[in-house]
C-alpha cells in the first residue's frame, strides 16, 4: 500500500493516542512490524505551538520514516500553517484529526465535532492539502452519532481535495468507545473512495485483523488500545497475514523490549516526569502477569527511575514464559 509517494512494508498501523504514542511508544512499535505510526495530536494553534507538550509530541529524532504528525484544530489557515511548520520539523506526512470523541477537544468544535460540518471539512482538508507537497491524510469516525453516519460523504470529500488516505475508527462521536465497532461503514466508504482506507476499532487480535480486512475491504489495519502492553501484536498480525500463522513473541524479547521501552521513557522526559508516565505502560505490561496487582502496588509507589527498572527487572525474571493473552 501507497500513501502518497511512500510505499509502507505492511499493512498494520499504529492508531494515534493521547498520552500513549509518544517516541518511545512509536520506536517501539516501529521494531515490532507496525508498517506506520502516527504521533499524538498536536495542537495547531500557534500559542501552542512551543509548549513543553507540544514539543515533545512534535519530536521526530531518529523516528523511521514516514514520520506522521497528527495536528487537531479547527480553522483552515491555521491548520495549513501548522502543517507548513510540522513538515519543516521532519514531518513526511501530515494528518489532519477528525476523529477525537473527548468532550474537552469536542466542546471546541475540534476532532469530531468537524463531522457535523462537511463544508469546514472541505474546506479544512483543501486547505491544508494546498499548504504543503507532502501527502496529507485525515482520521474520523462513522459519523456524528448512529442516526447521522454520514462517514460515506466525508470520504468522498476527503478524496476530492487531494487526501491521499483515510483511515476509519468504527464508531460515531456519540459512541465514543462504548459498545462494539461497526465494520459496514467502513466498507461502504472503502467502496465509494480510491485512495487507500485503513480500518481501526476494535482490532484486538490477527484473526479479528484478516476478520476486519476480509468484510470491509480495507487497504490496512489500526491498531490502538489493545497494542498497549502488547506493542509486539503488530508484527503477530501481520505474520498471520502473510501466511505465518500465530506466532507468539519470545518471553526474553518481550521482557528485554518492556525493559528497554521504560528506560527510553525515562530518558525522553528526564526522571521525575519519565517514572511517572512509565507507571501506566508498566500496568499494562503486567496487567495479566501472575502477582502483577500485587507488585503494581509497590512500584507504583517509586519515584526513582534505577530502582523503578530494577524492580521491573526482578519481577519479569520470575516470568517465564510471559502470558500472551490480551
Amino acid at each position: 500500500m501507497k500513501i502518497g509517494f511512500f510505499q509502507l512494508p505492511g499493512k498494520v498501523m499504529t492508531a494515534p493516542m493521547s498520552g500513549v504514542t509518544d517516541l518511545p511508544y512509536r520506536t517501539l512499535c516501529s521494531r515490532f512490524g507496525a508498517a506506520l505510526t502516527v504521533s499524538e495530536m498536536v495542537h495547531a494553534g500557534p500559542a501552542l505551538r512551543y509548549g513543553s507538550k507540544s514539543l515533545l509530541r512534535s519530536d521526530h529524532r531518529d523516528e523511521q520514516s514516514p514520520v506522521v504528525a497528527q495536528l487537531l484544530g479547527t480553522e483552515p489557515g491555521v491548520l495549513a500553517d501548522a502543517a507548513r511548520y510540522n513538515v519543516d520539523l521532519g514531518a513526511d506526512i501530515v494528518d489532519i484529526n477528525m476523529g477525537c470523541p473527548v468532550r474537552k477537544v469536542c466542546n471546541k468544535q475540534a476532532g469530531s465535532a468537524l463531522l457535523t460540518d462537511e463544508n469546514q471539512i472541505a474546506r479544512i482538508l483543501a486547505s491544508v492539502v494546498n499548504a504543503v507537497a507532502a501527502p496529507v491524510t485525515v482520521k474520523i469516525r462513522t459519523g456524528p452519532d448512529p442516526s447521522t453516519r454520514n462517514g460515506v460523504r466525508v470520504a468522498r470529500i476527503a478524496e476530492q481535495t487531494g487526501i491521499q488516505a483515510i483511515f476509519v475508527h468504527g464508531r460515531t462521536r456519540a459512541c465514543k468507545y462504548r459498545g462494539e465497532a461497526e465494520y459496514e461503514t467502513i466498507r461502504r466508504i472503502k467502496q465509494a473512495v480510491r485512495i487507500p482506507v485503513i480500518a481501526n476499532g476494535d482490532i484486538d487480535s490477527p484473526e479479528k485483523a484478516a476478520m476486519v480486512l476480509e468484510y470491509t475491504g480495507a487497504d490496512g489495519v489500526m491498531v490502538g488500545r489493545s497494542a498497549r502492553g502488547r506493542p509486539w501484536l503488530f508484527g503477530q498480525i501481520q505474520d498471520y497475514l502473510d501466511g505465518n500463522g500465530l506466532q507468539e513473541p519470545d518471553s526474553r524479547v518481550q521482557r528485554d523490549a518492556i525493559l528497554e521501552h521504560v528506560e527510553a521513557i525515562q530518558a525522553f522526559y528526564g526522571e521525575r516526569m519519565g517514572v511517572r508516565i512509565a507507571r501506566k505502560h508498566i500496568s499494562w505490561y503486567i496487567r495479566i502477569i501472575d502477582g502483577g496487582t500485587v507488585f503494581w502496588t509497590h512500584i507504583n509507589r517509586i519515584d526513582n527511575a534505577r530502582e523503578q527498572n530494577r524492580m521491573l527487572r526482578s519481577f519479569l525474571q520470575d516470568q517465564t514464559p510471559i502470558p500472551q493473552a490480551a
